[in-house]
């Protein structure tokens, strides 16, 4: 089992495919392959008889190029991942990612394909299969791809709340690039799962998951912003990069304001909803239980209240509180 991690922060579990079946499907994709080329081979021989021999001998690598390599690139390139020999095996070449491949990746595939697999007889292709931990060849590794199993179970995923509407791109410079797989996944699992916590225990896990986070972004939650809050807010920074990313910007603003009008389904623990800072003068309902509530640290006097550091008297409500 191979567990793939997509932009969403999701697991996705894999089976990647060993190379009995990678082989059947291979050796069913080129006799469907020669059968085609012999048939085209001999209708140009019978037509361009009367060419010269050099004439005939390009026609022929050209024959070769298109037929043997350039089909099984384009038809890896139109089904997505999934050739004749595949599908009949149960198989799908897919992206490291877990996404669907494209041009270049069925390019890489097919070219190195044409050494490791044709010109060697597929020797080199199965010895690199039986070291790769994956079962992956030397075409797969270039292009960053990966044989799976097509009939694997369905992953359910649970509902990642929203952050507040005032937090949303509130982290939209900040480099997240060194997150780590793992660290996101442990984030989704906490918002998912936050509501069937202990109080107690899930504001711990939300605290110490917001000090590993900020520690790889280099960027804290900021004052009197609770560690789900901030949590939530940096988990939908990277899902709207992903899928500006993939969709090009248009579907992730609408994702972006979908978020921004969607209800907030975070536990209230038994206090009422707030929002974030709490006004002056009230009790922090976001202190630490071990510790009593810090007051607010004032503005410079230097310059102007940034607007994140004004708390609006029309700021929505939202169940980010940690418990008593």
């Amino acid at each position: 089992m191979s567990e793939l991690v997509t932009g969403e922060a999701v697991a996705l579990e894999l089976r990647p495919a060993r190379l009995p079946s990678r082989a059947l499907a291979i050796l069913l994709d080129l006799v469907v392959a020669m059968a085609v080329y012999i048939a085209v081979t001999l209708v140009l021989v019978a037509s361009t008889a009367s060419l010269d021999e050099a004439a005939q001998i390009a026609l022929s690598i050209a024959t070769f190029l298109l037929v043997l390599v350039g089909g099984p690139i384009a038809v890896e390139t139109l089904s997505h991942g999934r050739s004749l020999g595949k599908l009949a095996c149960g198989l799908r070449v897919v992206r490291d990612d877990g996404g669907p491949i494209r041009f270049r990746h069925a390019l890489v595939r097919g070219a190195i394909g044409v050494v490791e697999i044709l010109l060697t007889f597929g020797v080199v292709a199965c010895i690199a299969s039986l070291v790769s931990a994956r079962g992956r060849r030397l075409g797969d590794v270039f292009a960053g791809t990966l044989v799976v199993r097509e009939r694997v179970p369905v992953v359910q995923t649970g509902f990642v709340p929203p952050p507040p509407p005032w937090l949303v791109g509130r982290f939209s410079e900040v480099d997240l690039s060194a997150v780590p797989d793992s660290l996101w996944l442990a984030v989704r699992q906490y918002l998912t799962r936050m509501q069937q916590l202990d109080p107690q225990v899930s504001w711990t896990m939300a605290e110490r998951l917001a000090s590993d986070l900020a520690a790889r972004t280099g960027t804290p939650a900021p004052q009197g912003v609770p560690s789900a809050a901030y949590l939530a807010a940096v988990m939908n920074e990277r899902q709207a990069r992903e899928a500006r990313r993939a969709f090009g910007g248009g579907p992730a603003a609408g994702a972006a304001a979908a978020v921004g009008g969607a209800p907030h389904a975070f536990p209230t623990n038994g206090f009422p909803p707030s929002g974030f800072p709490p006004a002056a003068g009230v009790p922090s309902a976001y202190a630490s239980p071990a510790s009593p509530a810090s007051p607010p640290s004032p503005a410079p006097a230097d310059r102007p209240a940034a607007p994140h550091d004004r708390a609006p008297a029309d700021r929505p409500a939202t169940g980010f509180v940690p418990p008593a």
